[in-house]
């Protein structure tokens, strides 16, 4: 199985992505978490931002998503993921897809800013630190009209998000899984909205 996230940054897909891996994990399942930006450092360190490479990316993500999910690994691939194209492409590329929408408001995000992105994107024209391609702010993002499921990280905490989330994964297998643990509760002090690293 493979799990595309999509979401603008400092929405909460890795934060979420590696709760869910660890829930995954005491029910017995082998999980990976594919973070888009450790693959900017790697895989695919020669892209930019353009649609173009953004585009690449993903499909080199959804390459490594999709070796993994052949061997029975569950795949997730934590990116900002924002063109429909791309997520309906690796929809119909490999089997058992799942589109995610990790959904928080641009005020909140703007507000929470743990990367200092949104600062720099917010920048008047001509200043020599603004981003100028921060997807959500002055690059397109295209909300998925139908995913599999929505997550909003704005409303719900963490714990309720992961439960979620996993619940969602464990009833999309094709066949039952037998013996399941009760999702766990996480640490009660992770109850709190949902913040990127």
């Amino acid at each position: 199985m493979i799990i595309q996230l999509c979401g603008l940054s400092g929405a909460g897909k890795t934060t979420l992505a590696k709760a869910v891996e660890k829930e995954l994990t005491i029910q017995q399942f082998s999980v990976e978490v594919l973070d888009g930006d450790d693959y900017r450092k790697t895989l695919c360190s020669e892209l930019g931002f353009t649609k173009k490479d953004r585009l690449e990316n993903l499909r080199r993500i959804a390459f490594v998503a999709g070796r993994l999910s052949k061997h029975g690994i569950v795949a997730i691939i934590c990116a900002i993921n924002p063109y429909e194209e791309m997520r309906q492409e690796i929809r119909k590329t490999y089997p058992n897809v799942k589109t995610v929408y990790v959904d928080c408001s641009l005020e909140t995000l703007t507000s929470r800013d743990t990367k200092g992105l949104y600062k720099k994107a917010l920048l008047p024209q001509g200043h020599p630190e603004k981003l100028n391609n921060l997807t959500g702010v002055n690059d397109p993002f295209e909300a998925p009209l139908y995913p599999d499921l929505h997550i909003n990280t704005e409303q719900q905490n963490l714990i309720e998000c992961t439960q979620k989330m996993v619940q969602f994964i464990l009833n999309s297998f094709v066949s039952p899984v037998k013996n399941l643990k009760p999702v766990s509760v996480l640490n009660p002090n992770s109850a709190r909205q949902i913040v990127d690293r």
